[in-house]
């Protein structure tokens, strides 16, 4: 296991959802905190009310696009630098595209997976090294139920999310083999209560208003799980060195499914998501 008091966490996407209840977190728990995101000012904020709530422990905030390599590899160094024992990664960061594959040009699909996917593998890159000098370390990588399934309409997303699990899994059975003290969870969540369809981008095809917020109010309708429920399941399972961490009965339930229905789940799916948004 890797202890969480004491430890130092680098995290990505720290400023809202996921990211931000895992900093709470963690620093509650005993750990200093490296927090990256694009948003200064939600890091500014977030940082302060940790400063508040737990005086002793030591957060830097660093402002960084994930999907720029060369800040990735300024963040680790930046990191690494203040925290010289960091001994957790937790690669959150993450965006979302609308919209079916003939309605999402290249670019936008591009521009996804330099964040959900690439910003997986810099970031574990960056920091790996510096993870293998530790007595003990952890590597958290953010897939998705859709990593697990492929919903219409989510082509770029799926894509990106399946692949950091491909990679997650590879790279946690490369360490097994090589002894090395690094462990390394994926992360599948379910519905959870954030703001990644709200503040998700359009495909350029995509001209129909009603559908998007549609799409956002379904969204909002099946996500029962709050971002400090997620923060606290994903802890668990760094603590318990688990390599693959379900988040919410969702997640579960869909996960199950794929495993007894790998081909034809979807329509099952379909039929129960269109009961859920008819309030049956």
């Amino acid at each position: 296991m890797t202890a969480i008091n004491g430890a130092a966490a680098a995290v990505t996407g720290a400023a809202s959802g996921i990211g931000r209840a895992l900093a709470l977190e963690l620093a509650a728990r005993g750990c200093d905190l490296a927090l990256a995101d694009r948003d200064e000012a939600g890091l500014q904020a977030l940082a302060a009310e940790i400063g508040q709530a737990q005086q002793q422990r030591k957060v830097t905030v660093h402002q960084v696009d994930v999907g720029v390599p060369k800040q990735i590899e300024a963040f680790a160094q930046g990191a690494i630098a203040a925290h010289p024992g960091l001994n957790i990664v937790i690669n959150n960061a993450g965006v979302a595209l609308m919209g079916m594959f003939d309605e999402v040009d290249q670019a936008q699909m591009e521009w996804l997976v330099n964040i959900n996917f690439w910003g997986v593998v810099h970031g574990t890159r960056a920091f790996l090294p510096q993870l293998s000098r530790q007595r003990e370390a952890h590597i958290v990588n953010l897939s998705s139920i859709f990593g697990i399934i492929a919903p219409p309409g989510q082509t770029a997303y799926c894509a990106a999310k399946f692949a950091v699990r491909g990679f997650s899994e590879s790279l946690r059975h490369e360490l097994q083999m090589a002894n090395s003290p690094v462990r390394l969870s994926v992360v599948h969540p379910g519905g959870v209560s954030t703001n990644i369809a709200r503040n998700s981008r359009t495909g350029s095809g995509m001209t129909d208003n009603a559908r998007r917020a549609q799409s956002i109010e379904r969204f909002d309708a099946m996500a029962k799980t709050s971002p400090a429920a997620a923060a606290l399941r994903i802890i668990e399972g760094i603590e318990k060195n688990q390599p693959r961490i379900l988040i919410g009965n969702d997640a579960r339930f869909m996960d199950l499914l794929q495993r007894f229905r790998p081909g034809t789940y979807w329509a099952v799916l379909a039929r129960r998501i269109e009961k859920m948004a008819a309030g049956k």
